[in-house]
């Protein structure tokens, strides 16, 4: 990747200050032997690093080494081993987003965003195929402060213009369309899908912050898919997002924790229903639901969550019924390749406990190639909500293996990514009549994102 202004003046400053090249922590470099003796007075300070271009949100920008540890890009080299994921959560400090960072005044504006046509075709008697967009674009404002950071976040999608129905991703249920549940497809996600406010202020090595707004995401399960590098390039949403990360739009949220260079430690206050099928409005914000989590940075290449959550009757199909969640996952990243492994059990109340396992990943070979793929396990009551069926809230355990490829070509300061997926499933035979015997699936994607 190309080389940051600040990661260009670094031997200067090491050779102006042999002691701070031994103060870094995690810097892999060889250490300067001290000056002479005989110098009498030591070389002069290095010209200030210019602020434009610099990362102090957590989210590391097109052009820097992302192999280089975290610290060296963050704020008074607080940040040591982590990113920022959706909402408060953590990402390994090597995880990248690319995105335009522009300086004005002493705020510090990050913008980033995709747009992706994509053609999806499932066979079987409850497959389909259809083209759609999908979209997501992010605003970030943030500023620096003698007591700590101030942030300002947006994100917005403008899968409400598409229909209430969603696209087919075979065995995915989940959110209602017309009243109806939805069966083997992925909802639209919200025009609002974020909006929030972040205030960190120093305590030591780390920060007491406190984050919420009318739209967030409370601390439950790992970053939402849609942020992590693992699957970065892939074009279809997991089978498991009602287990780990369905709370990723949730009107009305209050988190409070603790935030260090090696752990993160909170506890959210938000609402538990997920949004309904109006989704160009902003839904009344509630506080009645409540989740904790812990989150283990050991190194810029890991970061490791445990969540519980309790849900006040978060779907829509189960009215009545609250969720008790538990979630846990690993994320990995290094250089191009990330990967992630996240277990899921939600327990209803009253009813029983449903689990689901993610294991999913993505290589970037160089600056034009991508391979990825995921396999998720996962344990669904939910596909015949008819109650007049036979199989009506029987539970099956459901694998979905997946595998793509994506080509980069960049655009001016867009990336255009072309590629595509094929899938392939298991299941009991009893699903064989509703779903045939072997059905398999693709999705072709054009993509594209801002920054390369």
């Amino acid at each position: 990747m190309r080389l940051t202004i600040l990661t260009l003046l670094l031997p200067s400053v090491i050779a102006a200050n042999p002691a701070a090249a031994q103060s870094m922590p995690g810097m892999d470099m060889p250490m300067l032997a001290p000056a002479p003796a005989s110098v009498p007075t030591p070389a002069p300070p290095p010209a200030p690093v210019p602020m434009e271009g610099l990362d102090h949100s957590g989210h590391d920008m097109a052009g820097m080494d992302m192999d280089a540890p975290q610290e060296v890009y963050s704020v008074a080299n607080r940040r040591q081993a982590w990113a920022e994921g959706s909402g408060t959560s953590r990402l390994p400090g090597t995880e990248t987003m690319h995105g335009k960072h522009i300086m004005t005044g002493d705020w510090m504006l990050m913008v980033h965003g995709n747009a992706s046509l994509q053609y999806t075709d499932i066979s079987g008697p409850r497959g389909d195929s259809k083209t759609y967009v999908t979209s997501m674009a992010m605003v970030t404002a943030e500023r620096d402060t003698a007591w700590g950071r101030i942030q300002l976040k947006s994100m917005f999608s403008l899968e409400p213009a598409m229909d209430s129905s969603g696209y087919p991703n075979l065995f995915a249920t989940g959110e209602t369309s017309r009243g109806l549940p939805l069966v083997d497809r992925q909802h639209p996600h919200d025009l609002f899908m974020e909006l929030a406010a972040r205030f960190d202020v120093n305590a030591g090595a780390g920060s007491f912050y406190l984050y919420g707004g009318p739209v967030g995401e409370p601390a439950l399960g790992p970053s939402a898919f849609m942020h992590r590098g693992s699957a970065a390039n892939n074009p279809e949403p997991p089978i498991t997002h009602h287990w780990f990360d369905s709370t990723h739009i949730t009107y009305g949220v209050v988190t409070f924790g603790y935030s260090a260079p090696r752990f993160q430690l909170e506890a959210s206050a938000f609402r538990g229903q997920e949004p309904d099928e109006r989704r160009w409005n902003i839904e009344t914000p509630k506080l009645d639901s409540w989740s904790v989590r812990a989150t283990v940075s050991p190194t810029p290449n890991w970061s490791i969550q445990a969540s519980y959550g309790q849900l006040k009757q978060p779907e829509a199909n189960h009215a009545g019924e609250d969720e008790h969640r538990f979630t846990a996952s690993a994320h990995y990243g290094r250089g191009g390749f990330s990967a992630m492994a996240a277990f899921s059990a939600k327990k209803r109340v009253p009813g029983d406990t449903l689990t689901a396992w993610l294991g999913e990943a993505n290589w970037n070979i160089d600056h034009r190639n991508s391979l990825f793929g995921r396999i998720e396990n996962v344990k669904n009551d939910e596909l015949f909500p008819n109650p007049l069926s036979p199989l009506h809230d029987i539970a099956f355990r459901l694998t979905k293996f997946q595998a793509g490829y994506a080509r980069h070509l960049p655009v001016g300061p867009f990336d255009l990514a072309l590629g595509g997926s094929l899938s392939a499933y298991a299941k009991p035979a009893a699903l064989d009549p509703y779903y045939g015997t072997n059905p398999i699936g693709y999705t072709l994607f054009m993509r594209v994102s801002l920054g390369h």
